[in-house]
């Protein structure tokens, strides 16, 4: 029963608080209500601080907000706090730049499933669309309009399927699809009990992957991806990559060919640490 269900939404976030405010008005305009929000910030600064107060004063959002010190890349850490404090069975993994359609929690509840984790989609936008994003453009879901979208110069084909698909259409479409069903940060769930007997995330880790290291480890335990990249959708606003380095990349592919080659499902490196 859909009134049974209850999801620990994870939103990870760092200095972005123009883009986590537009994603906090999608969460306030959910069908489904069941579900709290957990910010993990990976070291934000008060601007970011700020935004996440006013909500928690006026909206009826239930948020939790966990902060480390900016020491860094240090997300895979924080979000392995964020997996210990969810308070619900069922986690839904999302960024703070990731505007959730009206159903998003809704599918993800939908969906769930024992032995699955779930795959979700997103369309990613230009910075002039992003920035033209209104609270009222979520409020109406007008953002998820192709016509609107395009009006506003956006293009792309693969991302109006998705944002088209509907019903029996969109079930379809995640049957036919070559895309693996992958784990996204953006936009992926699972049992808690799963993620924590895999051990969480890898946490030596950076940009470029490690949530794909995850899900490879959740497969070698036996929880299978399931597709539903044209059900689940939110939009994923622009920004740069100051992060992302050649030498991380490198580091987090040598630790995924690891994990497939070994058939690895617990890493040492993650919410238990090794003695």
């Amino acid at each position: 029963m859909m009134q049974d269900k209850k999801i620990s939404v994870i939103m990870a976030t760092y200095n972005m608080p123009e883009w986590l405010e537009k994603v906090l008005w999608g969460y306030e305009n959910q069908t489904f209500k069941n579900f709290e929000v957990i910010i993990a910030d990976d070291g934000s600064g008060e601007e970011t601080q700020q935004i996440i107060e006013r909500f928690k004063k006026e909206s009826p959002l239930d948020i939790v907000h966990l902060w480390h010190e900016d020491e860094g890349y240090r997300r895979q850490t924080i979000l392995n706090v964020a997996i210990q404090k969810a308070k619900y069975d069922y986690v839904l993994f999302t960024d703070g730049d990731c505007i959730p359609r009206a159903d998003f929690v809704e599918t993800h509840a939908v969906f769930m499933e024992k032995g699955r984790f779930l795959s979700g989609g997103y369309c990613k936008l230009s910075m002039d669309v992003s920035k033209a994003i209104t609270e009222e453009d979520i409020k109406s879901q007008k953002c998820f309009d192709i016509e609107w979208l395009k009006s506003q110069g956006f293009h792309g084909t693969s991302q109006f399927r998705k944002l088209g698909a509907q019903g029996k259409w969109a079930n379809f479409l995640d049957f036919i699809t070559p895309a693996n069903a992958s784990f996204n940060n953006c936009n992926s769930s699972a049992y808690k009990a799963d993620l924590l007997s895999v051990n969480g995330y890898d946490e030596r880790m950076r940009y470029g992957g490690p949530d794909r290291e995850i899900g490879e480890r959740l497969e070698n335990y036996g929880v299978k991806g399931k597709q539903i990249r044209h059900r689940a959708i939110c939009l994923h606003l622009d920004h740069s990559r100051g992060y992302k380095t050649k030498e991380s990349l490198e580091a987090n592919l040598a630790i995924r060919r690891n994990t497939r080659k070994n058939k690895v499902t617990k890493t040492p490196f993650g919410i238990e640490k090794q003695q």
